[in-house]
């Protein structure tokens, strides 16, 4: 549970600020139901039970965006309730509910919903003087004091999220080429085999490298090799679908994964690469080729397994001559892909 946690920020965000919600909120609503402020007191157990669905709902689904949204517009309108009810004593809630919801969601989706909730108590003590502000003085100091609040808070909230993205594409992203690193390769071998076994989807990978790399490196220098490489990845990502992701797990070495995909589908795929790598890409020592080794995932096989074979392949293509491809098409292999469908 911690690991997940750990990993998962916005999942802990949400778990963090549920059980600080539950507890800070559940002695008021009690108060208040025993006090006959049942107005209040139904709000407050509201928001009490909707952070306990919403925190249960994001650690089953792991689905943390519509959670976040969920509770960022039942706290805003519980805490306008409340400030409408009880006056001066309610607006106290308004300045950790910007807090609060700044965490939840996005940096302009909070400011939305900060705006809505100041315009709403705004509104309310126009239309019915004295319910919520003594004096327009009072009213004025509210809602500077809560700008400033929440422009400091937009601030803390978009510099952090700003550097935790960054953090995460530096996580899993090559800095030199772009693609997905190794890391980020495990991972998403791991979700594809999950996947084919829940859903029964195919799966295929090519195992890319390019052909007589080192030459280009001790000839021409790393840096010309950098600029083959990134070059390549570039290639690839402009012949390969959208939803097809590439890594890279060696120097010269790339895997492509490809979903919804069957045998057929993946060696003509590789084929193409092939093709569009020993036209278009070129260092100073003259055309680059690449070798491919391929495989579909089979029916309750291991990721690692599966890359095994198409590493095997692609040894079998680096043998036979380079430049070429060569997909496991054993009938093993076809049959366990039929019987995964």
């Amino acid at each position: 549970m911690f690991k997940r946690l750990r990993n998962d920020f916005q999942l802990s965000i949400i778990a963090l600020m549920g059980i600080i919600g539950v507890l800070g909120i559940s002695p008021y609503a009690i108060y208040r139901l025993l006090h006959g402020n049942y107005l209040v007191g139904i709000a407050d157990c509201i928001i009490v039970f909707s952070t306990i669905a919403a925190v249960i709902y994001a650690w089953r689904t792991g689905d943390t965006e519509k959670p976040g949204l969920y509770l960022c517009a039942v706290f805003s309108v519980g805490a306008t309730l409340i400030a409408i009810n009880l006056g001066v004593n309610g607006l106290f809630w308004i300045y950790p509910l910007i807090l609060f919801n700044f965490f939840m969601v996005s940096p302009g989706k909070a400011i939305v919903a900060s705006l809505l909730v100041l315009t709403s108590l705004v509104a309310h003590s126009i239309w019915v003087p004295g319910s919520v502000f003594d004096s327009h003085y009072q009213m004025v100091s509210f809602l500077v004091t809560n700008a400033m609040a929440g422009v400091l808070t937009f601030i803390f909230a978009y510099r952090t999220r700003t550097q935790r993205d960054q953090l995460q594409v530096l996580a899993i992203h090559d800095p030199l080429t772009g693609a997905r690193n190794r890391r980020a390769m495990n991972e998403e071998l791991k979700i594809a085999v999950s996947s084919q076994r829940r859903h029964g989807r195919q799966y295929g990978v090519l195992v890319l490298d390019l052909d007589h790399f080192k030459q280009i490196n001790d000839q021409h220098g790393h840096h010309t090799g950098d600029l083959v490489l990134v070059e390549f990845v570039e290639l690839i990502k402009n012949h390969s679908r959208k939803e097809d992701r590439l890594f890279r797990f060696g120097g010269e070495e790339f895997l492509l994964l490809l979903p919804d995909t069957d045998p057929q589908g993946l060696k003509t795929a590789a084929d193409h690469l092939r093709e569009c790598i020993s036209t278009h890409l070129r260092s100073p020592g003259g055309m680059v080729t690449v070798s491919i080794g391929g495989a579909m995932l089979r029916r309750n096989e291991t990721w690692s397994h599966w890359l095994q074979r198409a590493d095997q392949c692609l040894y079998q293509a680096k043998s036979s001559g380079r430049n070429r491809c060569i997909i496991d098409s054993s009938q093993e292999a076809l049959n366990a892909v039929a019987a995964g469908k």
